[in-house]
C-alpha cells in the first residue's frame, strides 16, 4: 500500500512538472508572439530595415560583389601581368602606402649602390687620399651622405654641397639611369592615382535604388516595379536598365545549377528606350507567360530562393565615362500589393520639386480587382505546378535508371 502511495506521489510530481513546463513555452510563444506583432510597420508598408536576409546574396545592395575566388594557382601572377589594373584596384591606404614606400626604397637602393661605387673607388679612405685624387662624388664618405645624394639627385634639389665628378663614368651611368627609370616610376604611379580618381566608380554611387521593390498593377498588367533615382543635376546619357535573374535550375538531365541566369527586361513610361533620367523613374517588369518571375504568387513569393540583380549602364555627360550601378533584391524585399508614393511634385512658383524623404516609402495598392483574384485559381495553378515537378522529378530518376 505505501509503495502505491509513493508511485501515485510520483507521478503527480511528474506531471505537475510536465505542466509547468507546458505553461512556460505557452507563456514564451505568446511572448513571441506579441513581439511580432509589436513590429512598427514603417513608410506606410512593411519596415525593410528589420528584414535580416539569411540567404547568401551573390550582389549586395550597394552594388558589391559577395564572390569571393578561392583556390586559383598562380593568382599573383596574374595580378603582376596585369599591374595597371591591380594598383588601380587598391584601397587608398594601400595605394599611398606604395607610393611612399616606392620613393624611399628607390632612394635608399640607389643610395646603396653610390655607396659601393665611393667605397670601390677608395673614396672613403679620407686619410689615404694624395692631394691629386678626385673622388666619383664629392663630399660622400658615408652611406647617410650616399642616401642624401641619390634624394637630391632624383628630387633634382641640387643644394650643390654634393655633386658628381668626371672621374668615373660609371657613376655617371648610374646617375642617367636612376633619372628614367625613377621618372618611369613616378609617371606610372601619377597615371594610377589620376585613373583612380577619374574613375566612374564615384558617379555610380550617386544612383540611388529603392530598397524594395513592389508587385502592383500597372497599364491593367502585373508588374514588378523598382525606383531608381539620379541625385545630380549632371545628366546621364543612354541609361539602360536590365535585371539578371539567380536562382538554382535543374534541367531535364538531371544536371543542378547553383546560379541559373534569366534576363528580366524592364520597361519604363518612355517612348525611348534610353529614359531621360533627371527625376525619379519607376521600372517595370511585366509579370506575362514570357517572364522568369511568372509563377510568383503571393502565397509563395516569400518561399521562393532566388536573386534579382539590377544593372543600370549609363554614360556620365561630364567626362563620357561609361558607368554601372548595381544593386539586389530577394524576396523578403519584395513587397506584393504594394505601390511607391509619389515623390515629384509642382512647388507654387511653378518648378517640379523630387522629395526624397517619399523615395523609400510604400503603401497598399488601390486597386480592388488586385485584391480580388481568385485563390481557388491560384491553388488549382499551384496545384499543377507541384504535379509537374513531381512528373519531371519521376523522370529525372528513370532517365538515371536507365543511364544506369
Amino acid at each position: 500500500m505505501s509503495l502505491f502511495r509513493a508511485l501515485k506521489k510520483t507521478c503527480s510530481v511528474i506531471k505537475k512538472s510536465l505542466f509547468s513546463r507546458e505553461t512556460t513555452e505557452a507563456v514564451r510563444m505568446e511572448t513571441t508572439k506579441i513581439n511580432m506583432s509589436r513590429v512598427p510597420l514603417v513608410n506606410g508598408g512593411i519596415d525593410t530595415a528589420m528584414l535580416k536576409a539569411h540567404k547568401p546574396r551573390v550582389m549586395s545592395k550597394s552594388g558589391h560583389s559577395n564572390v569571393r575566388i578561392d583556390k586559383v594557382d598562380g593568382i599573383y601572377l596574374l595580378y603582376l601581368q596585369d599591374l595597371w589594373t591591380t594598383v588601380i584596384d587598391m584601397k587608398w591606404r594601400y595605394k599611398l602606402t606604395l607610393f611612399a614606400a616606392t620613393f624611399v626604397m628607390t632612394w635608399f637602393l640607389f643610395g646603396v649602390i653610390y655607396y659601393a661605387i665611393a667605397f670601390l673607388h677608395g673614396d672613403l679612405e679620407i686619410n689615404k687620399f694624395t692631394p691629386k685624387h678626385e673622388p666619383c662624388v664629392k663630399n660622400v664618405d658615408s652611406l647617410t651622405g650616399a642616401f642624401l645624394f641619390s634624394l637630391e639627385s632624383q628630387t633634382t634639389i641640387g643644394y650643390g654641397f654634393r655633386f658628381i665628378t668626371e672621374e668615373c663614368p660609371h657613376a655617371i651611368f648610374l646617375l642617367v639611369a636612376q633619372l628614367v627609370i625613377t621618372t618611369l616610376i613616378e609617371i606610372f604611379i601619377t597615371g594610377t592615382f589620376l585613373a583612380k580618381i577619374a574613375r566612374p566608380k564615384k558617379r555610380a554611387e550617386t544612383i540611388k535604388f529603392s530598397h524594395c521593390a513592389v508587385i502592383t498593377k500597372h497599364n491593367g498588367e502585373l508588374c514588378l516595379v523598382i525606383r531608381v533615382a539620379n541625385m545630380r543635376k549632371s545628366l546621364l546619357i543612354q541609361c539602360q536598365l536590365s535585371g539578371k535573374l539567380l536562382q538554382t535550375y535543374e534541367t531535364k538531365e538531371g544536371e543542378r545549377i547553383l546560379l541559373n541566369q534569366a534576363s528580366v527586361k524592364f520597361n519604363v513610361d518612355s517612348s525611348s528606350e534610353s529614359p531621360f533620367l533627371i527625376l525619379p523613374l519607376t521600372f517595370y517588369h511585366i509579370l506575362d507567360e514570357s517572364s522568369p518571375l511568372r509563377d510568383l504568387t503571393p502565397q509563395n513569393l516569400k518561399e521562393k530562393d532566388f536573386e534579382l540583380v539590377v544593372l543600370l549602364n549609363a554614360t556620365v555627360e561630364s567626362t563620357s565615362a561609361v558607368c554601372q550601378s548595381r544593386t539586389s533584391y530577394i524576396p523578403e524585399e519584395i513587397h506584393w500589393g504594394y505601390e511607391f508614393v509619389p515623390v515629384v511634385s509642382l512647388s507654387p512658383n511653378g518648378k517640379y520639386v523630387a522629395d526624397f524623404s517619399q523615395f523609400e516609402k510604400i503603401r497598399r495598392s488601390t486597386d480592388s480587382i488586385f485584391y480580388s483574384m481568385d485563390s481557388e485559381k491560384q491553388k488549382l495553378e499551384e496545384k499543377y505546378r507541384q504535379e509537374d515537378q513531381r512528373e519531371r522529378e519521376l523522370r529525372t530518376m528513370l532517365l538515371q535508371q536507365s543511364n544506369v
